[in-house]
């Protein structure tokens, strides 16, 4: 079971846009935060949650969408996340978020793809940006960004050839992304 909701997900960036998420659906997917490992248990993190048009509007534009697909700017209008997870920081309880972004990101998504839901992490944010659209305090630090919705589009795994590690989209639109082998991932 675990093996596949880990297959499942995937960088998904192209959503049925018309299928909502309630908050009630984003709150779930915070309450395994709560019960998740956090470094010298200090619970840093906060989120911001949305999943309406305006606001999901104002993230959309601060995100940048698949850095190897260069002539890709990112999902159109109907094909945009649904809602988003804004990951914060919050510098009053740590200066140091540790691996705890990594820990309750990929169990949030695992959580989405358990409801049958998908989504795509980012890094690539223009932060300031996005702190002063949504008002965030100055004391929290906007670390990543969670792109969710119902996915549309096909997501292949392919072996990697030649050392080359970047995913890329075939004429029908399926995404496909390179990964390492299990022996080439274990040192002898």
């Amino acid at each position: 079971m675990l093996k596949e909701l880990v297959q499942k997900n995937r960088s998904y960036r192209r959503f049925y846009e018309e299928i909502k998420i309630d908050t009630d659906v984003l709150k779930d997917l915070i309450g395994f935060v709560s019960i998740s490992p956090s470094a010298a248990n200090r619970q840093p993190l906060k989120f911001i949650l949305s999943n309406s048009k305006d606001q999901n509007a104002k993230i959309f534009e601060t995100l940048a969408w698949a850095g190897y697909l260069k002539d890709w700017q990112g999902p159109e209008q109907g094909e945009r996340p649904s809602a988003y997870i804004v990951v914060l920081g919050d510098t009053e309880i740590s200066k140091d978020f540790s691996v705890d972004p990594g820990i309750v990101m990929q169990t949030m998504l695992l959580g989405a793809v358990e409801k049958g839901l998908g989504g795509c992490m980012f890094g690539s944010i223009k932060r300031l940006e996005l702190a002063k659209l949504l008002q965030i305090p100055e004391r929290y630090q906007v670390l990543y960004v969670i792109a969710l919705g119902k996915p549309k589009e096909n997501i292949v795994i392919d072996a990697i050839k030649n050392d080359d590690v970047k995913y890329w989209r075939d004429s029908s639109l399926t995404h496909h992304v390179p990964k390492r082998s299990v022996d080439e991932l274990i040192l002898e």
